[in-house]
């Protein structure tokens, strides 16, 4: 008998108390990348379908922003403390439990009545995110330790996740043209049972679980406090900056964060102990990924609104028209561990933000008359090998010497800001271009705005290759 398994066949702890991995190391990865594909195929799914949600349920597009940011910005606020929970109760547990909860949440989307039942799966479908995510990037943290192999296990995974961007929009538009829009949410629920059934016996077995209080409030601020920023932009793309609907929520906003900041600071049990922090690498990690986050998150949703807007594309036509997107980011996937292994992990990812800055500035000249396959699609093919260089070489970097005591905070971190960057990044930016617009205050829209959106990102971008090569010259 293999002496490294229990007799319920699982993987015995190893003599260091951290849990052994199974022997098929790279078939648990597989189910891992599965559920997180998932994940990422429902941060953008929704996108082609939303006029059809909102003539379903009468709702107007104020009201409809709430079904995309919902979702990531509950999901990024709670991810840290998902990921403190992982550390300290098991990161089987939870990712079982994040993965149960999404599919249940996603079944309850599928079949909502209303608007309102639709958020609130949303925001239930972020929540069990916050659990599964940082529990599988901590487990395959744990179960490939080395770097190179490491590099090449995340690579998958982030591959994988990446695409699940792009796969959602041809998901969601052709369930929509074809089927219904909420077929969207329906496909989860089998695919979820499938993890849910296999991975038990494939993942590390959990030790006891920790017993240690959980820093609640600063959970709690982590969220409202984007929530509340957000909803303060969109409604000022509506009203004016100086309406009080504007400004209470935007001072809520700043309270929020400014109290997150003392708790975290005066708590004994905090969700990210100050000195995680102290880790520079990780630190300019985790802040240029915000940034990056911020400029692909914008860059996504103003490809698809351009396509269909300016270039008259339907939802299974603009679904197809991401196949370039797809399979660049795909192929420069299989090249990340290659780069890593010979430059580094920053020297790579200043590569990956030059690469997406470069298709971010080809987006920023759209000429009102601009042709799809001329003035759009180059720029987003460059963006995508950006992406895929960019955002998986961050992971590496935030990921940098964790222990299994600080694993599952690592990993919460590093997915919370690629979150939280990417709602708020696209609030932020999108909002700023259409209120600072002509157009905006004339009642219309033109591509004019999109160039501003795409002219703010690059200036974002631009700041994270300056920190992130001022770390790689300093490590």
């Amino acid at each position: 008998m293999d002496a490294s398994r229990t007799a319920a066949g699982r993987p015995a702890a190893s003599a260091d108390g951290r849990s052994a991995p199974p022997r098929h190391r790279w078939l648990p990865l597989a189910f891992l990348s599965l559920l997180q594909l998932l994940i990422a195929i429902d941060v953008t799914v929704v996108h082609v379908a939303l006029p059809s949600i909102g003539a379903d349920f009468g709702a107007g597009t104020a009201s409809l922003t709430w079904v995309v940011t919902g979702y990531t910005v509950v999901g990024g606020g709670l991810l840290l403390l998902g990921g403190r929970i992982c550390d300290l109760l098991g990161r089987r547990r939870m990712f079982l439990l994040g993965a149960g909860l999404f599919g249940g949440a996603s079944l309850l989307a599928g079949a909502a009545p209303n608007l309102e039942t639709l958020v609130v799966a949303r925001f239930a479908q972020g929540a069990g995110e916050a659990l599964a995510s940082p529990a599988a990037m901590s487990l395959i943290a744990l179960m490939y330790p080395q770097p190179a192999e490491r590099a090449k296990a995340l690579g998958v995974w982030g591959a994988i996740s990446s695409s699940g961007l792009a796969i959602g929009v041809l998901l969601s538009g052709a369930a929509t043209e074809l089927l219904d829009w909420r077929w969207i949410f329906l496909v989860n629920p089998p695919l979820v049972a499938l993890v849910l059934l296999a991975t038990p016996r494939l993942l590390p077995a959990d030790g006891p679980p920790r017993r240690m209080p959980l820093d609640l409030p600063g959970a709690a601020l982590l969220t409202v406090a984007p929530l509340a920023l957000i909803f303060a932009i969109v409604r000022a793309a509506e009203v004016s900056w100086a309406d009080p609907t504007v400004l209470l929520p935007a001072a809520a906003a700043v309270g929020c964060a400014a109290a997150f900041a003392i708790v975290e600071a005066r708590s004994r049990h905090p969700l990210v102990p100050l000195a995680f922090f102290r880790h520079s690498t990780r630190l300019v990690a985790n802040a240029a990924t915000v940034l990056l986050s911020a400029a692909l998150s914008t860059t996504f949703y103003l490809s698809t609104f351009a396509m269909q807007q300016s270039f008259g594309l339907g939802p299974l036509e603009t679904g197809l028209a991401f196949l370039p997107f797809c399979a660049a980011l795909l192929l420069a996937v299989t090249q990340v561990a290659r780069l890593i292994g010979r430059f580094g992990m920053l020297p790579t990812a200043v590569a990956g933000l030059a690469c997406t800055a470069a298709g971010v500035a080809w987006l920023a000249r759209l000429p009102d008359d601009g042709r799809l396959w001329v003035d759009l699609i180059p720029g987003m093919v460059v963006v995508a090998v950006g992406m895929a260089v960019g955002l998986i070489a961050l992971q590496n970097a935030a990921l940098s010497d964790v222990t299994d005591d600080d694993a599952g905070t690592a990993s919460g971190v590093q997915r919370s800001v690629d979150q939280l960057g990417g709602a708020l990044g696209l609030t932020v930016i999108v909002g700023t271009a259409v209120t600072t617009s002509t157009a905006a205050a004339a009642g219309g829209a033109d591509v004019g705005e999109f160039r501003t959106a795409f002219q703010l990102a690059l200036v974002g971008l631009a700041l994270a290759i300056v920190g992130v090569a001022w770390a790689a010259r300093r490590r």
